[in-house]
């Protein structure tokens, strides 16, 4: 698998979103078109509103997402759920196509044998979508918004999502790790469709795989008086899952918290003997 490409973004962008942001009331969340304003302020975060953030909720009706074996329930490293425990998933779900589901029972057997499993954030891999919606529990994601195009910036590594607004998806996109994005408002949602992505991510953070044939739209908006962030996520695949399903994702608004540089891959290699995945390097300098 080859190194992707450097995702840094520099800390000093950081300072320009109060510049490209899009005029409006932080209240309420929205400018004077009713267009939802995602960047209120330069210093607007926004942290996954679950304790344990890196999971899908289900949708309110309909097939939803993989979960946790019931048998072997996870319970992530917050220090308040007791002990840890890594991900098993429960493969009953109906979505699954059988080759699915034989490549995730490897990945089951191996975690309940004792090892430790792939996940793209501690590895510093590109999570993909929709996986870039759980791509970490507790670190905030960053809106940059402007009439032509979004920006959504994790700080884990500066992992970054580029939204054309009001354009068509190009005939035939290139797959890429995160894909082609396009999106348009309607009645104060945000709709990001996206194509193109290549198989080299997983949909969510229990390993399941996907195909080139993955096609994600996303429905972002605005509750709770602007204070939530909601996304209703559609996934549809025929390469991998029998029928699309749904899940529901959601992030806490927090202001007066500034992006920080947060690099992944340094000291990282051999970390505890934790190599379950090789970290992105380059072969030479990129600048």
């Amino acid at each position: 698998m080859p190194a992707p490409k450097s995702t840094a973004f520099p800390v000093f962008l950081a300072s320009a979103l109060t510049c490209i942001a899009v005029a409006g009331d932080p209240a309420r969340g929205a400018d004077s078109r009713g267009t939802p304003n995602f960047a209120p302020n330069s210093t607007t975060a926004w942290v996954p509103a679950q304790r344990a953030g890196d999971e899908f909720m289900p949708p309110p009706s309909g097939p939803g997402p993989v979960v946790s074996d019931a048998a072997h329930p996870y319970s992530p490293n917050l220090g308040t759920l007791g002990q840890s425990t890594f991900r098993v998933a429960e493969l009953n779900n109906p979505v699954l196509q059988p080759w699915v589901k034989e490549r995730m029972k490897k990945v089951n057997d191996d975690v309940l044998a004792g090892k430790i499993p792939f996940t793209a954030r501690e590895r510093c891999w590109p999570g993909g979508v929709p996986d870039f919606d759980v791509y970490e529990r507790d670190r905030p994601v960053f809106w940059i918004q402007t009439p032509k195009e979004i920006v959504i910036v994790n700080e884990h590594d500066a992992q970054t999502r580029h939204i054309y607004l009001n354009v068509p998806h190009s005939a035939n996109p290139e797959p890429s790790w995160y894909g082609e994005s396009v999106g348009h408002f309607e009645n104060g949602t945000l709709v990001v469709d996206t194509i193109g992505l290549n198989d080299k991510t997983f949909v969510d953070n229990y390993r399941t795989p996907h195909t080139t044939k993955l096609h994600v739209v996303e429905r972002f908006s605005l509750i709770n008086g602007g204070k939530t962030l909601h996304a209703l996520i559609r996934v549809d695949d025929p390469g991998a899952f029998n029928m699309p399903w749904s899940a529901v994702q959601e992030w806490k608004r927090r202001d007066s918290e500034p992006i920080t540089e947060l690099i992944c891959a340094e000291n990282n290699t051999g970390y505890f003997n934790y190599d379950v995945a090789p970290i992105p390097t380059a072969a030479k300098p990129d600048f």
